[in-house]
């Protein structure tokens, strides 16, 4: 990912608002450190995992993610991300696709709360 660099400090994916963000000499920003250290210690690791294990990590997320966003924006409306084509790439992985549609089943869920709690407090 390093070699991926422009003159503006920012990764390639960068543009998409999940690169990493050089601060210069050779340290970067890291975007999910917090989180990923608290995933990995929920899943079994250290409280405090080493850093370079947390970083390794990142990297693949952000090239996960990164990857997903280009092979989304190939398919469906040209240059935009949409559910259904998130839904679409990962059809066959069925972990993956349960939870996604879970989640969207969740934030379905939580809209209409949203909404009916927005109506009894505020009479609309």
């Amino acid at each position: 990912m390093a070699d991926e660099e422009d003159e503006t400090g920012f990764d390639e994916e960068g543009e998409d608002g999940f690169g990493v963000v050089d601060v210069g000499h050779g340290r970067r920003k890291r975007l999910f450190s917090k989180e990923l250290r608290c995933m990995m210690y929920g899943f079994g690791d250290d409280q405090n995992p080493y850093t370079e294990s947390v970083d390794i990590l990142e990297d693949l997320v952000i090239e996960f993610i990164t990857e997903m966003t280009h092979k989304a924006m190939s398919i469906g409306r040209q240059g935009r991300v949409q559910v259904e084509d998130i839904v679409f790439l990962i059809r066959k992985d069925p972990r993956k696709f349960a939870r996604v549609k879970d989640l969207l089943t969740m934030n379905e869920e939580l809209k209409r709360a949203r909404k009916a709690f927005d109506e009894a407090n505020y009479g609309s």
